[in-house]
């Protein structure tokens, strides 16, 4: 039975050097395997040509490769592309490519649902059903790399882990998905394409710090006032900003990475002259730079986009106190494919 076969690809190349062994057959066979299973992100042992039928039979009475397939794929009239991503137990992930003139960034999921309970956010309404194996968070790059040379003639160039989920609640199954995102058997991409994206989990920013990550930090801040942050994200409550900030300082102390922070700006919530003197001294606690992101309704009242001058005063303010500030228009949003906005809605 399919069931009880081992997924291959949670074996290390070692292991499947020693399965061969165990069969009598020499160990460089692994190293083909494993070759045809990350390098050339094969889905079923009968692409493995150099293998020969009897040992691919084998392998197929053994194990199972447990892909991804692009269920669903909605381009966007900006170029940008949603995937629904069906994973092997039938669950559903959302993943998208967004290009502009000069690269193509991937944006991946890294949970099924989310386990954090932000309140402007589509994914956070969903229950967190399970954490992606590195495998699947894999996959999702190889298909957007495949689309970007398919569709722009060229290779993915980033990765921000921004999709579905939060990446520090799945640390392990993330940090081993970008050790083969960036090994020259894998995808041999570098590590300061990558941005990985919390919501502020202060002890697993420490931890990605003291194993001296060479990948990018952003922080979804969206306010500098812990009454503000926690209302709009309530588990600022566990994690409250005193914390947050600590672990900040001591991630650019042991990485010398400055930090960027996401940022939407919304009406009557977080867009007065106190909100943006807080984000101001937040900031200087580490180097860091903000995005200030347009935001995706996601048909609640409560969030609106703030107004224009808003937006204005916070640029003016933070770059008048040396901060580097970019102002993000989102991409994306005729097919819910923008920030926040992912929720599996054609499933």
């Amino acid at each position: 039975m399919q069931q009880n076969k081992k997924d291959i690809r949670a074996l290390t190349k070692a292991q499947i050097r020693t399965f061969f062994e165990e069969q009598g057959d020499k160990a460089f066979r692994g190293n083909q395997v494993y070759e045809w299973l990350w390098q050339k992100s094969a889905h079923t042992f009968d692409e493995m040509t150099n293998i020969s039928l009897e040992t691919r039979k084998k392998l197929e009475d053994t194990f199972v490769i447990n892909h991804i397939e692009v269920d669903q794929m909605q381009r966007s009239s900006d170029g940008t592309i949603k995937n629904a991503v069906k994973l092997h137990d039938g669950l559903v992930v959302e993943s998208v490519l967004i290009p502009t003139e000069t690269r193509t960034t991937a944006c991946v999921s890294s949970q099924v649902g989310c386990s954090l309970d932000c309140k402007f956010c589509a994914t956070a309404r969903l229950k967190r059903m399970r954490n992606l194996n590195p495998d699947e968070i894999y996959d999702q790059v190889v298909a957007i790399d495949q689309q970007s040379r398919l569709y722009f003639d060229r290779p993915l160039s980033n990765i921000v882990f921004m999709g579905m989920g939060e990446p520090l609640m799945n640390y392990n199954n993330v940090l081993k998905a970008i050790d083969k995102i960036t090994s020259e058997e894998g995808l041999g991409m570098s590590q300061k394409r990558i941005t990985v994206s919390t919501s502020g989990v202060p002890k697993m920013i420490k931890k990605m710090a003291d194993e001296e990550v060479k990948f990018n930090l952003a922080v979804s801040l969206h306010s500098a006032i812990d009454d503000v942050r926690t209302s709009i994200m309530p588990f600022n409550a566990t994690f409250p900003l005193k914390d947050l900030r600590e672990a900040l300082e001591y991630w650019y102390v042991k990485t010398k990475k400055r930090i960027t922070y996401e940022y939407v700006v919304w009406e009557n919530i977080n867009d007065s002259q106190k909100d943006i003197d807080a984000l101001v001294r937040f900031c200087k606690f580490a180097p860091s730079k903000v995005n200030l992101i347009e935001y995706n309704p996601i048909d609640d009242g409560m969030f609106q986009q703030a107004s224009d001058s808003a937006l204005e005063r916070y640029q003016k303010t933070l770059m008048e106190n040396g901060i580097t500030v970019t102002v993000r228009k989102s991409r994306g949003k005729d097919i819910d494919a923008a920030c926040g906005q992912l929720a599996n809605k054609a499933n």
